[in-house]
């Protein structure tokens, strides 16, 4: 599973957030939550939690049905 997710962030929302200045790294996934590092642009960004939620979140959700959340970790 873990696999899985790192490919979807490395080839498809990584490169999104690369284009404004931004990147995250998987940390775990754990009880069908992902949980990232946020990084750059990224973090601390007053918009980050949306990008997080209607952005990633919704994006690996609709690849892996098991995936129930998106957190973000220090």
């Amino acid at each position: 599973m873990q696999d899985k997710i790192k490919e979807i962030l490395d080839k498809e929302i990584r490169p999104l957030l690369a284009m404004h200045g931004g990147d995250a790294d998987f940390v775990g996934f754990e009880d069908g939550i992902v949980k990232l590092r946020l990084k750059g642009a990224c973090n601390g960004c007053m918009l980050s939690e949306v990008t997080l939620k209607a952005g990633v979140e919704e994006l690996l959700k609709s690849k892996i049905p098991s995936v129930k959340g998106v957190e973000a970790v220090e």
